[in-house]
This record gives structure tokens, sequence and C-alpha cells, in this order.
């Protein structure tokens, strides 16, 4: 007979915060995406402090573009914050293997998307005028509604620049991606016939 673990209690306390400033929360959503379903609001809050926590280090999470963002803050006030955000809809926790992870709310999830498309664009952006489009296949089996938008993004910047980089991830990518990115290389083509 094998003993079944209990799950690990928490309690939320947003320490009587009722408002926190909307690009705080897209930070604590942003840095949440390197734990979603892994990780807990602990670990999450070492991230935005700063920590050198081994753990942290061990699964390369300084890494998080959003790494000590609020180092200036207390952990207990970082806590705060995140319990705020998940008071509020943004996040919630789930157990897994009887502990508390965080996961995205569809509310959460439809800021981080839009985050997370637009620091996609800024890289892609980046790469522009140079040959070397390996990036692209870190895109490939990402959220297909985030890689959707981020397309949507591309094409509205009007910019044939893109179509070089479109072409190297397209040849890479699934039959729908391929077709979004073939209907954003068609546009881009047009408008660089018009100059």
């Amino acid at each position: 007979m094998c003993s079944r673990k209990a799950r690990v209690k928490y309690h939320l306390d947003s320490g009587g915060i009722k408002k926190i400033d909307f690009n705080e929360i897209k930070v604590i959503l942003r840095a949440a995406d390197e734990l979603i379903a892994n990780g807990g609001r602990t670990m999450l809050s070492k991230i935005l402090k700063g920590s050198k926590d081994k753990k942290l280090l061990k699964h390369s999470l300084e890494q998080s573009p959003v790494y000590g963002s609020f180092g200036h803050l207390t952990l207990s006030e970082i806590s705060h914050r995140i319990d705020f955000v998940i008071e509020n809809g943004y996040l919630e926790t789930e157990y897994y293997n009887e502990l508390p992870v965080i996961v995205y709310t569809e509310k959460g999830w439809e800021i981080e998307r839009e985050t997370y498309a637009e620091e996609l664009l800024q890289k892609l952006t980046e790469l522009l005028g140079g040959s070397d489009f390996s990036f692209v296949a870190e895109l490939k089996d990402r959220n297909r509604g985030m890689i959707l938008l981020l397309i949507d993004k591309i094409s509205k910047t009007n910019n044939p620049e893109f179509i070089p980089l479109l072409r190297a991830w397209q040849f890479i990518e699934y039959r729908k991606v391929r077709d979004a990115i073939q209907g954003v290389i068609n546009s881009l083509t047009k408008e660089a016939d018009l100059f």
C-alpha cells in the first residue's frame, strides 16, 4: 500500500494592496511564463527579486527578460503583488503532484500573449538586414494563438524587409502557420511593389 502525500497548503495574502500599476501586472505575468504549471509563487517572487537561489539558477530562470525587475522590493512585498494578481484573476494555482503551481487564467494569458508577441517582434526586427535567421526555429511549437498574433504584428509593420526572415520561418513551420506567413509575404510583396 503506497502512502499518499498530503497537498502542500497555501494561503493568499495581498497585504492589503487594493491596486497595482498595470505594468507591474504585465511584469509578473511575463515572469510567470517561465514557471507555468512547473513552479509556484515562491519561485516567481525570486525571479522578480533577482535572487541567486541555486534552484532558480539550475533551471536558468535568471534568463527571464524581467529577472530582477522588482529588485528594489522585499520578497514579502513581491509576494503581496503576486497574490494580488492571483486574487484578481490573472493567474491561478493548480495542484501538480500535491504541490501548488501557477497557471494563467484566460484573462492573464490574453495580456501575456500580447506582451510576448511584442517582445518577439522586437527580437525579429533586430534580425532584419542580416542573414542568420536561425532564431525562427525557436518559434516552432509555441502557442499557436500567440504565433498568429506575432504574424499579424509583422504584417502591420508593412515592412518588406521581413520577407527573407518570413521565408526562413515558413520553411520549418506547420501548414496553418505556413499559410498565415505566406499571406503576410504576399501582402508585404505588394507593399514593396508600390514603391
